[in-house]
């Protein structure tokens, strides 16, 4: 209800609008308008009252609500339906729970704070109240199960994209992290729920860390994470640039769905920190490691290292990068 409060004030365009007519249009007493619009001032938004006028919005928060994310988004599939959480302990089970109740392709949930977000081998995930996009895309693809790792390629490309929108360049470090100069911004984890021969859906939950401070940030992390608002020196607007990524999510994936994923894996390439250094490869149980040079990503996504030993395929694992670049 608060939200299409939010929205009768919008609509008023910076006119004012009486707490009646918001009552009588919205079938609720003027106590619950009057409650609702005090939660949107708390939220940040900067509402005037007028004693015979009624109230005027005169400045919007940097809220990732379905109506500000909307408005001038003009998308196939991606983004058409937003859900948008307060606090959610993490979008990806939000999402699968969306998902397996039938929720349409593209569909994305989005939180303004992530209580217990996590990555790959369930390491948390660092999601501030509104500093960051913590969001889930569901899609629901044609292509075939094993296709569906290469999601993640996906997304990274499309959220790198949107970073180089706004001038700020990205770097792809396999299988699933964005950097910026060697420093993490983005955290990727894709799930999926899958027949022999058909997906029944794929969810890819991206952390994006955005107007986080420096000082913000744990002490752990503060050696090796950073955000766009400390890269740019300045705040970014979490609206402009999650419709950025909005955007190019929907182009890549409609393009994905027409003509498969080789344009992908060769712009994947292109953004990639990884290949032609020197990598540590833990496989995915934590228990066997080897190093190499990053040669390149064959059709299906999967990490090439050449070895002392000879050229070895990575499906997944912990890949770190070692000091020294190699020949390629």
């Amino acid at each position: 209800m608060r939200t299409k409060v939010l929205k009768l004030l919008q609509q008023a365009n910076r006119a004012y609008i009486s707490d009646g007519m918001i009552a009588d249009r919205l079938g609720i007493p003027r106590k619950a308008v009057w409650k609702h619009i005090g939660e949107l001032r708390e939220m940040g938004y900067r509402i005037e009252r007028a004693a015979r006028n009624g109230y005027v919005l005169r400045e919007t928060a940097d809220l990732l609500l379905p109506e500000a994310i909307a408005s001038g988004l003009d998308t196939e599939i991606v983004g058409k339906h937003i859900v948008h959480c307060e606090v959610l302990v993490s979008t990806n089970p939000e999402a699968k729970r969306f998902a397996e109740e039938g929720a349409a392709d593209g569909t994305v949930v989005v939180a303004e704070e992530q209580t217990g977000g996590h990555g790959r081998r369930d390491r948390l995930f660092f999601s501030p109240l509104g500093k960051g996009i913590w969001c889930s895309y569901i899609l629901r693809p044609t292509f075939l199960p094993r296709e569906a790792p290469k999601c993640t390629l996906m997304a990274a490309v499309a959220i790198s994209r949107a970073m180089e929108a706004f001038g700020i360049a990205a770097e792809i470090k396999w299988p699933n992290d964005i950097l910026h100069e060697g420093k993490k911004v983005v955290g990727i984890l894709t799930e999926m729920r899958a027949d022999m021969d058909r997906i029944r859906y794929v969810v890819i939950g991206t952390g994006i860390s955005v107007n986080i401070g420096e000082e913000e940030f744990p002490e752990p992390l503060r050696e090796v994470a950073t955000s766009l608002s400390i890269i740019c020196g300045e705040p970014i607007s979490r609206i402009a640039f999650f419709q950025a990524v909005l955007h190019e999510m929907d182009e890549i994936y409609c393009l994905v769905e027409r003509e498969g994923f080789a344009s992908v894996l060769s712009e994947w390439r292109r953004y990639s920190v990884t290949l032609g250094q020197e990598v540590r490869v833990i496989d995915v149980r934590g228990d066997t490691a080897f190093e190499g040079c990053a040669a390149d990503i064959d059709e299906d996504g999967a990490l090439l290292v050449d070895t002392a030993e000879g050229r070895r395929r990575v499906d997944a694992g912990e890949v770190s990068i070692r000091p020294r670049a190699c020949a390629r």
